[in-house]
C-alpha cells in the first residue's frame, strides 16, 4: 500500500455496530509506505496508523469524482421500469 500526502484513507467496516471511516493523509513513511499520519474526519483526531486489509487509499481526484457521482439525483427513466400490471 502506497500513498501520497493529501490522499485519503478509507477504512471499511464489516460490522453493523461500526461505521466506515475516512481520514486525510497528512504524512507518509518512506516511499509512500506506512505508517501514515492522518486526521480522522469524524473526530478531527490525528493519529499514526498502519492500515490493515480493510483499508483503501483514495486519491483526491478519485474522491471528488465519487462525491460528484453521489450528488447526482436519481431519476426514473421512462420505459426502463415496468410494473407488471396491465391496463384493463
Amino acid at each position: 500500500m502506497k500513498a501520497n500526502v493529501g490522499d485519503w484513507l478509507f477504512v471499511n467496516s464489516h460490522s453493523d455496530s461500526k461505521h466506515a471511516r475516512r481520514a486525510k493523509i497528512l504524512d507518509v513513511g518512506r516511499d509512500g509506505e506506512p505508517p501514515y499520519t492522518v486526521r480522522w474526519v469524524d473526530t478531527e483526531h490525528e493519529a499514526i496508523v498502519f492500515p490493515g486489509p480493510d483499508a483503501e487509499i483514495v486519491t483526491t481526484e478519485r474522491l471528488e469524482e465519487h462525491d460528484r457521482i453521489q450528488a447526482q439525483p436519481v431519476t426514473d427513466r421512462p420505459g426502463q421500469i415496468r410494473s407488471g400490471h396491465r391496463k384493463a
